[in-house]
């Protein structure tokens, strides 16, 4: 029987995969295309092979976890950014593990936010501000969709115990956009008359990007290109699409710390705001955030912190299965 367990964060567009022996870190960490593979049994199946020829002891797997950006609802999953699509009975007994937990990637992510150092994040803004421990954090990351969650402490906790968490599974990312500029209602009407209902993911995800630089630029370019272009200094309507999505995701980190109360920090993950780099430390993101009005000084003392860690939900995932077997 191995000594491991199968941890995996299957993305809309990439699949991580890790192995850990419990009490360790995740280990052999792949990312894999998922286009690359028809099904999610296919893609576990090419990494545990990979695994094996790098020597690893994979024979006899029993314990898993799979972190998944959809909800997870019953047995059957189907992704809603990608085609796959499976019963989480039916890809247990074919793996024959004993545990398999799936979850959506934003609940696992959560999970890691507690026990994240400070090479693990980076401070966005409120440098006078401090967390306060064992108070509820909350989660928004967008990516090639939009993720929000939160992790909030188990009432109890005997002195001198560490605090147990609990993590929120839900889809904010689908709670309806609200303007705030000329240039934002601009973006609603004209999504608006495309999808009908307009969603916060419809604008803070890769096709988000490329959607508001569509509406205010007229030209149709790549997550990718945009990005470069406004890093470069190459291109105004880049730089400006940039500070748009910067200022929206603002506002509704703002929104999530309000409704969660999140006065032990508001984090934000996913795949896109790395990648912004010094566009989004000078953006009005933090602006944003605290401009709730008579709100403002409550949440000027929450602070925003980018997730830098490289693969914080596979963590996450290996803290459910702790807890579960």
């Amino acid at each position: 029987m191995s000594a491991y367990r199968l941890l995996a964060d299957i993305g809309g567009t990439n699949a991580r995969f890790a192995l850990q022996a419990r009490g360790r870190d995740p280990a052999d960490v792949e990312v894999l295309a998922c286009r690359d593979y028809a099904t999610v049994d296919a893609a576990i199946d090419a990494y545990l092979a990979r695994a094996a020829a790098r020597g690893h002891d994979v024979h006899g797997l029993r314990h898993a976890a799979i972190a998944i950006a959809n909800p997870v609802e019953g047995d059957c999953v189907a992704m809603t950014n990608h085609h796959w699509r499976f019963s989480i009975e039916a890809l247990r007994g074919r793996l024959d593990l004993a545990t398999l937990l799936v979850v959506n990637d934003f609940a696992a992510l959560a999970l890691a936010l507690p026990h994240l150092g400070d090479t693990s994040r980076v401070r966005i803004g409120g440098a006078d501000v401090a967390g306060a421990p064992g108070r509820p954090i909350g989660l928004v990351g967008p990516g090639t969709g939009l993720g929000v969650s939160g992790v909030v402490p188990v009432p109890g906790c005997a002195a001198g115990e560490a605090n147990r968490w609990i993590a929120l599974a839900g889809e904010g990312g689908h709670a309806s956009f609200a303007p705030a500029t000329r240039d934002e209602r601009r973006i609603l009407d004209a999504l608006a008359e495309e999808h009908g209902h307009v969603s916060n993911e419809r604008l803070l995800s890769g096709p988000g990007l490329e959607a508001i630089h569509r509406v205010l630029a007229g030209e149709a370019l790549s997550a990718a290109v945009i990005t470069a272009r406004a890093l470069d200094g190459t291109s105004a309507a880049c730089r400006a699409t940039v500070d748009v999505f910067c200022a929206v995701l603002g506002s509704v980190a703002g929104n999530i710390a309000l409704t969660l109360g999140a006065t032990g920090g508001l984090y934000v993950g996913g795949g896109i705001v790395p990648r912004l780099g010094p566009l989004f430390h000078a953006s009005s993101f933090r602006a944003r955030f605290e401009g709730k009005g008579r709100l403002q000084p409550w949440l000027a003392r929450i602070p925003t912190w980018l997730v830098t860690a490289p693969y914080p939900a596979l963590c996450g995932a290996a803290a459910l299965l702790d807890a579960a077997t």
